[in-house]
């Protein structure tokens, strides 16, 4: 017993070290005389997890604990293995039991706060993190990934103050640098988040994330072959890194090169990029079939980005009218009595205003959680729902008298789902108001997929919808909506009438 003691020390020695070689070797000669050796093969579980081997890490350190499951580290550390297999329940689980071993252990907390961060339980992970910090104030990992966790919640400043905190504990920590870039970034202060990237930079110049968000904060600021250069930088170091594909698709586009963006989109495809939102980009630019919609992830990351934002940006830069147009079409179409009213992509509740005075209540759908908490703000809406339009209409029979879709269905193609699910949710009489863009003079198919992401749609399409879902045409008007890029973007705003019975 005492040479498998002393082997054990030598060999815990070298680990520490970092000389994992020997020191795996040396557990393994424990393991040869004293097989069933907790120590030695939890050990060796986790020297295989350092050398990145996380499949044998799990079997080895789920035998040491088949020999004794009261061992809150081996938990821990199992957990940490199943978290680099992707398996996030599994991890959680293991963490759990650490904790109830161990319940002030600072480690397990914050392990299991990462795992329910992953699994998209947001609140659930901040109240393990802080549990971590109350017991290890000097946690810098800790307060790194609460960060993370208010940066995914929107709360870009939280995130910032948490990474300030992790910087002060450890100066030289290039996530957290880079990590406070994001966060300035979405704060929209570019130049302070370009300044944190190359922080982390100068640390590690290999780190490709830390590029490619320099490129996407130098595109904010137009230095569109700055922002190439740093995309480029990312590619170096990672030739098969989607995004940083995309995004020189991105400012390919702005400087006006659609053919430099679809080689770009095409060689993000077979990295792993979004295939969907890809294809999407690319028939933009006249490249593949048209989709009959935008795709709801990329609608729904677009929105989440421009909610703190939207209002002042469409109403002082773009100079938009719709909300008014819109409801000037219903007021000159609406019966005297108060309404059931659904304001149908409802984002920050600009027509709120506009409809709430001749509703009796005002439901409001959208398929953007951000842009319904600016909405919920405005106290003008009795029930405000995250959900797809078309899924939603359809779960609504006969609920409401009108229904309002100001610059919503200029995300969607083939209006038909739309159409039904109106058809359905209209009470007898009821009124469906909406715009979209007006297709070209030269337009001869019913939807046309713009460069600028959204879809026109010609005149005779909708009439030929209207009349194929029992709706009467009560208006039809021509329209400038608003700006964009400087020149004027020219509408339909409809009014349909459902049929009565």
């Amino acid at each position: 017993m005492s040479d498998i003691a002393a082997l054990l020390q030598q060999a815990l020695t070298l680990h520490q070290a970092g000389d994992l070689q020997q020191a795996a070797g040396l557990y393994r000669q424990v393991l040869a005389r004293q097989p069933q050796h907790f120590d030695a093969l939890h050990l060796l579980g986790v020297v295989a997890r350092q050398n990145g081997e996380a499949q044998a890490a799990v079997e080895l350190i789920s035998q040491a604990l088949a020999i004794d499951a009261n061992q809150a580290l081996a938990h821990c550390n199992l957990g940490a293995a199943l978290q680099d297999l992707g398996q996030s329940e599994a991890a959680l689980a293991s963490y759990q039991r650490a904790i109830a071993l161990k319940p002030d252990y600072a480690m397990a907390l914050h392990n299991r706060g990462n795992a329910l961060r992953i699994l998209g339980r947001l609140d659930a992970a901040l109240l393990s993190y802080d549990a971590a910090l109350a017991i290890s104030p000097d946690y810098p990992e800790a307060f790194y990934h609460r960060g993370l966790c208010y940066q995914a919640l929107g709360q870009s400043q939280a995130a910032l103050d948490d990474y300030q905190q992790a910087l002060q504990l450890r100066a030289r920590y290039p996530q957290a640098l880079c990590a406070s870039g994001v966060a300035m970034h979405s704060l929209r202060q570019y130049e302070a988040a370009i300044t944190y990237y190359e922080s982390a930079l100068r640390l590690q110049p290999d780190y490709a994330e830390a590029w490619c968000n320099r490129g996407s904060a130098l595109h904010k600021l137009q230095e569109y072959e700055a922002a190439l250069d740093s995309y480029q930088h990312a590619l170096e170091i990672r030739p098969d890194y989607a995004k940083a594909h995309e995004y020189c698709g991105n400012v390919w586009r702005a400087l006006e090169q659609p053919q430099q963006a679809i080689a770009a989109y095409q060689q993000a495809l077979p990295c792993g990029g979004d295939a969907s939102h890809l294809d999407y980009l690319l028939a933009t630019l006249g490249v593949g079939a048209t989709p009959a919609t935008a795709p709801s992830a990329y609608v729904r990351q677009l929105f989440d980005q421009y909610a703190g934002h939207f209002d002042q940006h469409l109403q002082t830069v773009l100079g938009y009218q719709l909300p008014a147009l819109l409801d000037a079409a219903i007021t000159r179409q609406r019966p005297a009595q108060q309404l059931a009213t659904l304001d149908a992509g409802c984002g920050t509740g600009l027509c709120g205003p506009y409809l709430r005075p001749y509703s009796h209540s005002l439901r409001g759908v959208d398929l953007s959680e951000k842009m319904l908490e600016q909405a919920a703000q405005t106290s003008l809406y009795d029930e405000l729902t995250c959900a797809e339009l078309s899924a939603y209409l359809l779960q609504q029979k006969a609920r409401f008298d009108l229904i309002a879709a100001a610059d919503v269905l200029v995300y969607l193609g083939d209006l038909t789902p739309v159409f039904y699910g109106a058809s359905l949710a209209l009470r007898s009489g009821g009124l469906f108001a909406f715009s979209v863009e007006q297709g070209s003079a030269t337009q001869t198919d019913d939807f046309h997929l713009q460069a600028s992401h959204r879809y026109a749609h010609s005149a005779g399409y909708l009439q030929r919808l209207a009349v194929q879902h029992g709706f009467a045409v009560a208006e039809m008007q021509a329209a400038i909506a608003r700006q964009d890029k400087g020149e004027d973007i020219h509408i339909w705003v409809v009014v349909l009438k459902a049929r009565e019975f």
